[in-house]
């Protein structure tokens, strides 16, 4: 029997209060875990934790902050722990798809997309690892998406971070390993989130939103476009012990999408 509980287990999650991060969030609260949170916006930051408290027993705590600054990945942290009393588990969700050609892409575009995408990452990481190593026991999940693996014309510079975290994965996962400190990736394909809304809102085609995502579904083999929650079921499995003997790996998430294994 598969054993997806997280009975007194502790998570931050990076980009905690839509979409993906806040799917993870519930799915670890109804397995018995408590998290905390990050998001800029205190408000809606405020309504994610209102909708968190009824999932579960555990404790819900929000800290809302800017994962692209390093004085903020410091303080997340630190408030984390404080609120918590440890980190076991550091789901690194935070991310925009910023994409276009190479050539308009300039070192702001580039330096900014490393800090949110690669540096809070690995400043989190950093700030997680003394910990679980000490205890013997933690998970850290990089949430990526399918450029990591399969870069296309005008994905940068989405697709380079992507595979700089990737590689950041296998190389925490190697120096993990030892102290049962478990490191993987998940990479999405095309998952509805509340991007998806925003996008639809802007199109201006006169298209119903569920249009929008069929259409969308039609370049996926299983025909349809995924949603949060079946994303953050695969979350949910490498964190809790049922992942036990999984590390180091990259996870395709997207329906068939990525022709990469």
């Amino acid at each position: 029997m598969i054993d997806m509980r997280m009975y007194g287990r502790c998570a931050l999650i990076t980009g905690g209060s839509q979409g993906i991060g806040f799917a993870a969030a519930a799915n670890f609260m109804r397995a018995g875990a408590s998290v905390a949170i990050v998001a800029r916006r205190p408000a809606v930051l405020e309504e994610a934790r209102e909708r968190l408290a009824r999932e579960g027993k555990g404790k819900v705590v929000t800290i809302s902050a800017d994962v692209s600054k390093a004085e903020d990945c410091a303080r997340i942290f630190a408030a984390a722990e404080k609120e918590l009393g440890r980190v076991d588990v550091l789901l690194n969700n935070a991310g925009t798809h910023s994409n276009g050609p190479f050539e308009v892409a300039t070192d702001a575009i580039w330096q900014a997309d490393f800090d949110l995408k690669l540096f809070s990452a690995i400043r989190l990481a950093r700030a997680a690892f003394p910990g679980m190593k000490a205890r013997k026991w933690g998970r850290i999940v990089n949430v990526l998406n399918s450029g990591a693996k399969w870069p296309r014309h005008g994905s940068a510079p989405t697709s380079v971070t992507r595979a700089a975290g990737m590689a950041l994965t296998k190389v925490l996962s190697n120096e993990g390993a030892e102290h049962n400190v478990l490191v993987n990736a998940v990479l999405v394909g095309l998952i509805q989130t509340d991007q998806w809304v925003r996008g639809h809102a802007q199109e201006n085609k006169g298209r119903t939103y569920d249009e929008y995502i069929a259409e969308m579904g039609k370049r996926i083999p299983m025909g349809r476009v995924g949603t949060a929650e079946e994303f953050a079921n695969m979350i949910l499995f490498l964190v809790s012990d049922a992942g036990s003997y999984v590390t180091g790996t990259a996870i395709n998430v997207d329906g068939g999408m990525c022709p990469v294994v």
